[in-house]
């Protein structure tokens, strides 16, 4: 049988991240992705933002780890000279209801230590966005947008020159819990021995805790599939900046964002799905997206959006449930020495994922 230090299982945006910051500490890494490529799941099917940390809840995971982590990932974007803009957004208000919220929206970023926000009337944002109609928005500079793929080949890079290694087609069906390793049964029928292993397995990361002998039941939350369909904009959008609406219940609204070249994409929309396999984007579901959109962009022409892709958040909460924080259990919550599970790392994930990397290598060096 193989043994090896540490096995980070998911070779995605945050698998990569955590794999890099053990290697960093001296650990030996490998990863170990079921895939024939990194990145081929969640963290290649979003919005592609560095959120600001403006909505989450206070003293919550998702609240610290991404204002920390956008610092983080700026100053490493910056460094490596990788592919990001941080050209702001902003989030509008259509309605009388909407304005009352926007203040509440202002205070939970002040509360987060967002402290950068402005507040505009009309005319400014319309100074700002034109072809924007709203009643008043808020302006946030630190949002950003920043190319995955360069992302995830740059923590690559630094994993492998700290000598850590990442495994494609190497599958994880499930594990034993000993009193002094982890031992991974490989889809192949191979045994792998770990001192310590990470679940950073996205979407399959319930299922694979729940295959996991030693580590209690109660440790294991159900997965729930919160489909997000996007619909890319035909031509040139007239907008610099992201736009976004007051966010509803399960997301935040359909908006507006941009990728590097320009391309505008709207989206996503929450649709609740059995399987997270189920990534076809229904071109009937468009006809909501124009109604949505012309809320704060009454310009876009009909015909203008094309059905573009799909993702799936990683939630740990269900339909009509508040929406769930980060989830980063180490030893000290499921009594597993060595066993860290990442669950329900949904956005603002790729935002967090270095703080996210450098919480589990506390956790492990701990």
């Amino acid at each position: 049988m193989d043994e090896i230090d540490c096995a980070v299982i998911g070779a995605g945006v945050v698998g990569l991240a955590v794999a890099s910051a053990l290697a960093q500490r001296g650990r030996e890494v490998v990863v170990l992705e079921a895939e024939g490529a990194i990145g081929t799941g969640t963290s290649s099917r979003n919005s592609e933002v560095i959120h600001a940390g403006i909505y989450y809840p206070k003293d919550s995971l998702k609240a610290r780890l991404c204002v920390e982590g956008r610092g983080l990932l700026y100053a490493y974007l910056q460094e490596r000279g990788l592919p990001h803009r941080r050209c702001g957004k902003l989030i509008v208000a259509t309605d009388e209801a909407q304005v009352a919220q926007l203040e509440a929206i202002a205070a939970r970023a002040r509360a987060n230590g967002v402290d950068d926000l402005a507040t505009l009337d009309r005319d400014a944002a319309r100074a700002l966005e034109p072809q924007l109609e709203c009643l008043a928005a808020l302006h946030s500079p630190s949002t950003g947008i920043v190319d995955s793929h360069s992302l995830m080949l740059s923590l690559q890079g630094d994993l492998e020159r700290e000598g850590g290694v990442v495994a494609l087609k190497s599958g994880v069906a499930g594990a034993r819990c000993e009193d002094d390793a982890i031992v991974l049964s490989m889809q192949d029928g191979t045994d792998l021995r770990c001192r310590a292993v990470v679940n950073a397995a996205g979407l399959g990361a319930p299922s694979l805790a729940a295959r996991f002998g030693g580590l209690p039941a109660a440790a294991v939350p159900t997965a729930h599939y919160a489909k997000g369909n996007y619909f890319v904009l035909a031509g040139r959008a007239p907008f610099s900046r992201l736009i976004y609406p007051v966010p509803e219940a399960a997301g935040l609204g359909v908006h507006l964002t941009l990728d590097l070249g320009g391309q505008a994409k709207f989206g996503p929309d929450v649709q609740w799905v059995a399987s997270p396999d189920d990534l076809v984007v229904d071109p009937d579901r468009g006809e909501a997206f124009y109604a949505e959109v012309r809320r704060y962009w009454p310009g876009l022409p009909d015909g203008a959006l094309l059905p573009g892709y799909a993702g799936i958040r990683p939630k740990i909460s269900g339909p009509r449930e508040p929406a769930a924080d980060f989830v980063i259990q180490g030893p000290a919550v499921h009594g597993v020495a060595g066993l860290v599970n990442l669950f329900g790392i949904e956005s603002p994930g790729l935002t967090s994922s270095l703080a996210i990397g450098r919480r589990v290598a506390d956790l492990l060096s701990d």
